[in-house]
């Protein structure tokens, strides 16, 4: 497999989504892994774009058929990867960028090689409790639940590659691009993808 695997963790309101919507505009060559889940979908989310939502049931039929990668309990709800269509894409060179918590994460660390992990982080507990707040989407009790949730995800950060503080959009956005950038330029991927005339020009 010559694509790579870029895992992405973040506590809710770190500002991941954005920093993904950024990246996949620079690189478009980059797939995004669309996660199965069984969460209703949010205002404006669409069904294979943003998530495959399916119900308890159909979620349990797959996990039990293998079909996972990874899957994880969030907030109570189940959440998934397909490892078919992630090891399609890798097999055809392409990278693939999967946004996950850190208990996927941690899974896929011990099925593949060659992943490339990065965690986004809030500048402070106060901008992360003010932006989960200006979503005007939750309750107080879910505000309070995400937070105790945030502070879990985020004591697993060590276990990352690169981390990314996103203090400022643009500088986090740059900061995420470069990353997969750099990655792509290391000596065994440039060797993969273009051996041949790297060996030619020796």
């Amino acid at each position: 497999m010559n694509g790579t695997l870029f895992i992405l963790s973040a506590p809710s309101g770190a500002g991941k989504t954005s920093l993904v919507k950024a990246l996949l505009k620079a690189e478009p060559g980059v797939k995004l892994s669309v996660s199965y889940t069984t969460r209703p979908p949010r205002p404006g989310e669409v069904n294979g774009r943003d998530y495959h939502f399916v119900s308890p049931p159909e979620f349990e039929r797959m996990l039990e058929a293998g079909e996972f990668l990874e899957s994880a309990v969030v907030h109570g709800n189940r959440y998934g990867t397909s490892q078919k269509w992630i090891e399609r894409e890798l097999a055809r060179d392409r990278d693939v960028l999967l946004e996950i918590d850190w208990q996927g994460a941690r899974q896929v660390r011990r099925l593949m090689r060659g992943i490339v992990s990065i965690f986004i982080m809030p500048p402070s507990p106060k901008v992360l409790k003010a932006r989960l707040r200006k979503r005007a989407q939750d309750s107080a009790e879910v505000i309070a639940r995400r937070l105790a949730a945030a502070r879990e995800e985020m004591s697993h950060v060590t276990e990352f590659e690169y981390v990314i503080i996103n203090d400022d959009f643009n500088r986090a956005a740059r900061d995420l691009t470069s990353i997969i950038r750099a990655e792509r330029l290391r000596l065994p991927r440039q060797l993969a993808r273009h051996g041949n005339l790297i060996n030619r020009m020796k």
